[in-house]
């Protein structure tokens, strides 16, 4: 039933009997009351302080790779940005004397991969090694999505938000987005405790992504900053080579351990043209044939935990072990998810029974994935006895990467 209260205004649309399962990756989730598409900036803009003023849940999703949502109908307002222009405020050659930056704006609900596929066209280096990843550039900031050797966080300039809290916009520096792992003052606005969402922001930041300006480099060439990639590629970490080279390398990787989204996801009428067609048509060729069993999830679903030293010193020998800062910025051990999840008896294609359609990824561990027909509810069952298995055999509460909405996953 839609409130009257809540008006759409002429640069939006707003699109009847949408449900969480057609626009996210894991394929789950209930019926949506109201679901809107602004197609410029002040649209976004109405669309967020429509639902604000009228009390409504609120909701801005972006590919939806990072989401997981109960089964009972959403009765709010879901906000998908549909502006995806990518513009070079500066030269794309290298300007004179030493100086390679270029600055690349792109609003937040531009495709990431696509984002990243016109950075390795243009010849800039920076975000080649996030190839894949799926999501949209304004979520990429407030995850502060990493893998193989960077993370968003380096390559940002600015980034432009509606804070709803002080209702206008505001320019973000980044020291003012205190990125850390999987972390931002974004995301951080959302809850009160790991997993435990805020009385006041939720499921959507105080500030809503408007776009995002990243500062990269005039290179054709990327340094390889991750061991596995390096051995992929058959180089040395650190090594530099063509940043087409790593963006490819990147893509296999991820494809080996079924972690890209599936492609025909885009075939679904809820999801036309929220992705290039060319590339839509790249990826969807390559993974035919394949079986997608493993394609319906959230990816990596599991934080790594970085614990106090005292606790990581309990691990077993064995149990990787990385230098990281905490959250209040002490000292930290850092430690592998998939590793204490694998060691606690979940293996790759685990499934809480013979007849669950949710189970862990055969592929890897850390993905939870929607086998056939699993609803929201299968997947927090396998998600709950994955985490009182890992707390059970190391004293380690597993948080949750996705933002999970209408379910309990402390």
């Amino acid at each position: 039933m839609q409130d009257p209260a809540f008006k759409v205004g002429s640069f939006c649309k707003l699109e009847a009997m949408t449900s969480f399962a057609d626009i996210t990756t894991i394929g789950v989730g209930g019926e949506i009351d109201r679901f809107v598409e602004p197609t410029t900036r002040v649209g976004v803009i109405e669309a967020v302080e429509g639902a604000d003023a009228t009390g409504l849940p609120l909701c801005v999703i972006g590919g939806g790779s990072n989401l997981l949502v109960a089964d009972e109908p959403f009765h709010g307002v879901v906000v998908r940005d549909a502006r995806r222009q990518i513009t070079v405020p500066d030269e794309a050659a290298p300007v004179e004397g030493n100086e390679r930056t270029v600055h690349v704006n792109a609003e937040a609900g531009c495709n990431w991969d696509d984002f990243v596929a016109f950075t390795v066209r243009l010849g800039l280096e920076g975000v080649e090694g996030l190839s894949g990843i799926p999501g949209t550039v304004g979520a990429s900031v407030v995850q502060n999505i990493g893998a193989y050797g960077q993370e968003v966080a380096t390559s940002v300039a600015s980034v432009e938000v509606w804070d709803r809290k002080a209702k206008r916009t505001r320019e973000l520096a980044p020291a003012d987005l205190r990125f850390g792992y999987r972390m931002s003052a974004l995301k951080a606005s959302m809850y009160a405790a790991p997993a435990t969402p805020a009385a006041e922001f939720f499921p959507t930041p105080r500030y809503v992504v408007l776009s995002v300006t990243f500062r990269l480099r005039h290179s054709v060439t990327g340094t390889v900053g991750y061991g596995q990639l390096a051995k992929a590629l058959g180089v040395e970490v650190g090594q530099r080579i063509a940043t087409e080279e790593i963006r490819a390398a990147v893509l296999k990787v991820r494809a080996a351990k079924g972690m890209l989204e599936d492609a025909m996801r885009y075939d679904n009428p809820a999801m036309a043209g929220t992705k290039r067609a060319e590339l839509v048509e790249i990826a969807q060729c390559a993974q035919q044939g394949e079986p997608d069993a493993n394609r319906h999830s959230c990816g990596s679903f599991f934080m790594n935990p970085i614990l106090g030293v005292d606790q990581a010193a309990r691990l077993p020998q064995d149990a990787p072990r990385f230098e990281a800062k905490r959250p209040d910025g002490t000292p930290g051990v850092k430690t592998s998810a998939a590793w204490l999840i694998d060691h606690a008896g979940f293996h790759k294609g685990f499934k809480t029974s013979a007849h669950a359609q949710a189970g862990l990824s055969t592929l890897h561990t850390l993905a939870l994935t929607n086998r056939a027909g699993a609803k929201a509810a299968d997947v927090q069952a396998l998600a709950q006895a994955v985490q009182s298995g890992v707390e059970a055999a190391f004293g380690v509460r597993l948080v949750p990467e996705p933002v999970v909405v209408g379910l309990d996953l402390r």
